[in-house]
């Protein structure tokens, strides 16, 4: 079906104020794009190359000594640290834990081990940022599907942006779709408010776009069917640093084709 250019300008018009939020979203003080480094807490207390202070964990729990003069406040009461602080989470939790100057210590429990990345609004990569590379709204790349959901959700082992972190997929179900006469399927997890998230590697991968990428789509219809707008396809905060944990797609979540729709390798 075409699509007429009043049809076209709506469209383009409501992916832009996507796009705006998106970009604002990444531009926050302290968002994904401030990250600046990543250790993992060692058994014996120690400094941590760059952080004030001397850092370990023991068991569940997390330690943090310092002095006056290293000028740590709580993130979130902004009282200063002086002696020992600790704390203790479960994996894949995270919390804006302590700061100093421009810089909050992110704590977080990865693969059942307690890393530290800090984040800086001073960092280049935020400071230089004006919006993401993106390819220009297609709708040809807007496509109907139908979910079938599973009977019980399946746990299933994948990788992550960082190979010392082994990650877990929590599956629902399967998407499948037509795109230029070829059927699909994309195992889908479950997304805020009924939604769905499709992970996904595709042809552009390492080209023109990152690692992989995701697009979620809105809750399925009664009739199980579903809108995939790969325009909305975004990238993972590892596309544009270092030191993301972020998901893998599951191995079968592969499409043979290029996907040029959506954001774009923001490193090109």
């Amino acid at each position: 079906m075409s699509t007429t250019t009043a049809e076209l300008d709506r469209l383009t018009q409501r992916w832009e104020r996507f796009r705006s939020g998106r970009n604002s979203a990444l531009a926050g003080d302290h968002g994904w794009l401030t990250l600046t480094s990543l250790h993992w807490l060692p058994a014996s207390p120690a400094p941590l190359t760059g952080l004030p202070g001397v850092w370990s964990f023991e068991g569940t729990t997390a330690s943090l000594t310092a002095k006056a003069t290293d000028h740590l406040t709580l993130v979130e009461s902004g009282e200063p640290v002086v002696g020992t602080i600790t704390a203790e989470l479960v994996d894949e939790q995270s919390i804006m834990w302590v700061s100093w100057n421009s810089v909050v210590v992110e704590l977080g429990m990865r693969a059942n081990r307690y890393m530290i990345r800090t984040r800086d609004s001073a960092s280049p990569v935020l400071t230089n940022f004006t919006q993401v590379p993106v390819f220009d709204y297609n709708p040809n790349l807007v496509v109907t599907g139908t979910f079938e959901r599973w009977d019980t959700p399946r746990h299933t082992v994948i990788a992550t942006a960082n190979p010392l972190v082994p990650g877990v997929a929590e599956l629902v179900g399967e998407v499948s779709f037509e795109f230029n006469g070829t059927q699909y399927r994309l195992a889908a997890e479950e997304g805020g408010l009924g939604s769905l998230v499709l992970t996904f590697h595709d042809a552009s991968n390492e080209i023109s776009t990152s690692h992989w990428r995701k697009v979620e789509l809105t809750r399925p219809r009664p009739d199980g069917s579903v809108v995939i707008d790969f325009n909305r396809a975004i990238n993972y905060p590892s596309a544009f640093t270092d030191y993301g944990t972020c998901p893998a797609p599951v191995t079968a979540n592969t499409l043979p084709v290029s996907i040029e729709a959506g954001e774009r390798d923001p490193r090109k």
